[in-house]
């Protein structure tokens, strides 16, 4: 088994980001947008198959119409009507996302959407005033640079690109040039925690947005980064399924305790269906591909399932989950997952965001990392812990692995272990060691 993930790891990592020709856009060139309405993820390919969801009424599509006709207290009104306006062409639900729009509405996605994907229904007056609540929002959100509201710009400016001078073109170009070059692409070459776990549903619909209407792929920045970003997404989840009345979820790592938010939890399985969506062909997307088709797992309430029905493609194929590793490693960020197998009631360990969690028995515990804590077994690894990892005594398998956690970060250590020459190794910089210890025979290691 170890050899496959081994060779899936090795498959995962020599495809190309993506097999798409987007680009960077260079620094003299203006970012203009041409395409017609619907701009916003809903490009001719995937409005067609959305419409061939209906037409076959798919479990998706039934249970998206279900909550519509009935009436259903969709907390995202504005984008859920628009939707279904747009694949059934029922005039009557795209007036009442204008209405909701002009309205109550004060969320600046769905504005955006709603102004994109209702353009047929809109009245020159109704055009005019939704635009204006629209430059509003942006202007609001301007000194907002989280993923969410960046995001939310950008959906925005796509939208009114050419029915409002210069506003929508400067916002693009600065979050283009002076954001993600300048900042955010900096600072994850950096190894900075500039990207968290559940902003990951906002960056795609920012990462789509802009290729489906500027040709740019903001990836191509930081290569590696998104490579291995659908792997630890997947990983990086608790063992246990959380079961809720509408269906079940499983729980990404949170590094503060507490009840799951079960709309967090729904936006992560969007995220990964949006992955899938934006690189179809990359073998990381069809390991999600394999993940998400448990039908278990479809998102059927009233905020999850605009969201299952949008991006999810059950034409797509996929690769076997259990084929990837249970170990992730990721030094440049100082992360560690490691799972005993992929099955629901399997241990499992993170160290990510200055946090040290271990999942046993359903539950989540917090580690102290310079504690006197025994050793953790997890199958194909070992993790121990702080101060008394400075000397302790293992028998491996065949291709398991050693961690040392709660080091100094970066600092450079001695290792010595029994029948081996010593040699120094760095701490990466969530302080994790990685030692290199023969298998099939117990050693002492010794760190100084």
């Amino acid at each position: 088994m170890r050899a496959k993930l081994v060779l899936l790891l090795a498959i995962c990592h020599g495809f190309p980001v993506g097999a798409q020709t987007a680009g960077a856009s260079p620094a003299d060139e203006p970012v203009t947008v041409s395409a017609e309405h619907p701009r916003l993820f809903l490009r001719p390919a995937r409005l067609r198959l959305l419409k061939r969801e209906r037409e076959r009424t798919s479990a998706r599509w039934q249970q998206f119409e279900l909550l519509i006709a009935g009436n259903a207290p969709m907390p995202e009104r504005g984008f859920a009507q628009a939707l279904y306006h747009q694949i059934s062409g029922n005039a009557a639900a795209g007036r009442q996302a204008i209405a909701w729009a002009l309205g109550s509405g004060n969320n600046l996605r769905q504005l955006a959407l709603v102004f994109d994907w209702c353009q047929d229904l809109l009245s020159a007056a109704q055009q005019r005033d939704l635009a204006a609540r629209i430059q509003k929002g942006m202007a609001d959100t301007a000194e907002d640079d989280g993923i969410p509201a960046v995001r939310s710009r950008v959906l925005a400016a796509i939208a009114l690109f050419d029915h409002v001078p210069q506003t929508p073109q400067r916002e693009l170009e600065r979050v283009v040039r002076t954001w993600w070059n300048g900042k955010m692409a900096p600072g994850i070459r950096a190894g900075r925690h500039v990207v968290a776990r559940d902003d990951a549903y906002a960056l795609f619909e920012l990462l789509h947005a802009l290729r489906d209407n500027t040709n740019l792929d903001l990836r191509l920045e930081t290569p590696r980064f998104f490579k291995d970003f659908p792997i630890e997404h997947l990983v990086s989840y608790y063992p246990a399924v959380y079961q809720a009345p509408e269906n079940e979820y499983y729980i990404g790592a949170m590094p503060k305790a507490g009840e799951p938010d079960l709309a967090l939890a729904a936006l992560s399985r969007a995220a990964e269906l949006a992955m899938v969506a934006y690189d179809t062909n990359a073998a990381e997307s069809q390991v999600l591909q394999g993940w998400l088709m448990h039908d278990r797992l479809i998102l059927r309430g009233t905020f999850g399932a605009p969201y299952e029905l949008l991006w999810a493609n059950p034409y797509q194929p996929g690769l076997s989950y259990y084929l990837v590793p249970l170990i992730y490693h990721n030094p440049d960020f100082g992360t560690l997952f490691v799972r005993s197998s992929w099955e629901d009631t399997a241990g499992w360990f993170g160290n990510f965001d200055g946090v040290m969690q271990i999942f046993e028995d359903g539950h989540v515990a917090v580690v102290n990392p310079q504690g006197s804590r025994a050793p953790l077994s997890l199958r194909e690894a070992v993790v121990c812990f702080g101060h008394t990892a400075r000397k302790f005594r293992v028998k491996l398998d065949e291709g398991a692995a050693v961690f040392i956690v709660g080091l100094a970060p970066r600092k450079t250590y001695q290792v010595e272990i029994d029948d081996e020459e010593m040699y120094e190794a760095d701490a990466d910089s969530g302080g994790i060691l990685e030692v290199d210890v023969p298998p099939g025979k117990e050693v002492g290691v010794r760190l100084k």
